[in-house]
């Protein structure tokens, strides 16, 4: 199986401009960064063509050309692909692959694809559909029951499906409540740790929060789930504990030796909806704690990842402040992970997240890495996403035989 590295969202191609605070760096190396310390930073409105930050977004990051046919879709498709599940039936992403596709073909759906929509809305209320992460499943069963029809994105998925079969014997179904993204990947990491990660070991893991909020007083804004307007010491406070459940979880399933047994406490973990959210709340500030570093290190003129370019050349996000306040604040409320956020997620925790984007089926974007140049030591875990908003996991790999 080969590993292209596409970046798109997959989207329809949006034509807009993009801040030139991506031309500006050239500019702007040396350039002490307490301008963080300032909460609302006005951003350049000044505009340029994509085609030109391309460019220099490209060269910049490696002193050499790169993808940039990739990159260029990446910045024109990331509003696109905003994640809005708000905990929508599994089947629903299937109209939403399918609303791309030109009215004819949405008109004229199979009857019986039409009425498994209604089935499945109807069990909505079951006690199964509610868990986190659903009882695995024959991988291929799960696609027969979802992609019934004869449209153009049905038989896409089909082959996309039969495609990840060929690796994976089973699905398991991850809740859509705009935390997916978190879910599916915490759950696959823990669910092969071995050890507990070097940055997890670090004496000041836990001191993040506070030595944060002392250099930058607008981090006081961070919204905590279900307790907004919380103040600075009970912020700091509150993710601490949170940072110290993640590390004490990850210590010990990583210390489970039996593969059962370690399968086991991963799902009583994601039945336990307190110590669930709080370890995503962990998570989104470790993306804020990394995006940090990767901004001061842009400013003092280092070697950055294109996908950092990427992450501040958005009018909502050109610096890490506003990305906190109209992004991270959002994650598990009204939005969850853009495309470019995915790559910061995979930065924050150091594993590669490689990702079957079934609609992307026959396309050398069909397996995206994020990041696409990981590093070799990175752990790698494995999701599968139908449009690039939920996803899911593929599980029990298949035992290859060689004749």
């Amino acid at each position: 199986m080969t590993e292209p590295t596409g970046l798109s969202a997959g989207a329809e191609e949006k034509k807009e401009s993009v801040p030139t605070q991506l031309m500006k760096h050239k500019n702007e190396v040396g350039v002490a960064s307490e301008e963080l310390g300032s909460a609302n930073a006005p951003a350049d409105q000044t505009e340029q063509t994509t085609s030109e930050i391309r460019q220099d977004c490209v060269y910049r990051s490696s002193g050499r050309p790169e993808k940039t046919d990739m990159i260029k879709s990446l910045v024109m498709d990331q509003d696109a692909s905003r994640n809005c599940e708000l905990y929508v039936p599994w089947s629903s992403n299937r109209s939403v692959v399918e609303s791309s596709e030109e009215s004819e073909e949405d008109m004229y759906r199979d009857e019986e694809e039409i009425e498994r929509e209604k089935i499945l809305l109807s069990e909505t209320n079951s006690s199964d559909y509610k868990l986190s992460v659903s009882p695995e499943m024959d991988i291929m069963e799960y696609c027969r029951k979802e992609w019934r029809g004869n449209t153009p994105a049905a038989k896409r998925m089909r082959k996309g499906y039969e495609a990840v079969a060929q690796k994976f014997a089973s699905i398991r179904r991850i809740r859509g409540d705009n935390y997916c993204a978190f879910r599916a990947t915490l759950f696959q990491a823990l669910s092969q740790a071995t050890q507990l990660p070097r940055w997890l070991q670090s004496e000041d893991f836990t001191m993040l929060p506070e030595n944060l909020l002392s250099k930058y007083d607008w981090i006081k804004q961070w919204q905590l789930r279900k307790k907004p307007g919380k103040r600075m010491g009970e912020i700091r406070d509150e993710i601490k504990e949170y940072l110290v459940l993640l590390r004490q979880k990850w210590k010990n399933i990583s210390e489970i030796k039996g593969p059962l047994e370690k399968q086991e406490a991963c799902d009583k973990l994601f039945k336990n909806e307190e110590e669930e959210y709080s370890l995503y709340e962990a998570l989104k500030f470790l993306m804020l704690n990394t995006a940090i570093e990767l901004y001061n290190a842009d400013k003092s003129g280092k070697r950055v990842p294109v996908f950092s370019w990427l992450l501040f050349a958005r009018d909502t996000s050109s610096n890490p402040c506003q990305l906190m306040q109209n992004h991270l604040n959002h994650i598990g409320h009204s939005g969850g992970l853009e495309q470019v956020e995915m790559f910061l997620l995979a930065y924050a925790l150091q594993y590669t997240i490689q990702v079957y984007r079934l609609y992307k089926h026959s396309t050398d974007e069909f397996i995206t890495l994020y990041p696409n140049d990981p590093e070799e030591d990175w752990p790698v875990v494995t999701l599968i996403t139908e449009d690039d908003r939920h996803y899911n996991i593929p599980v029990r790999m298949c035992q290859e035989t060689v004749l």
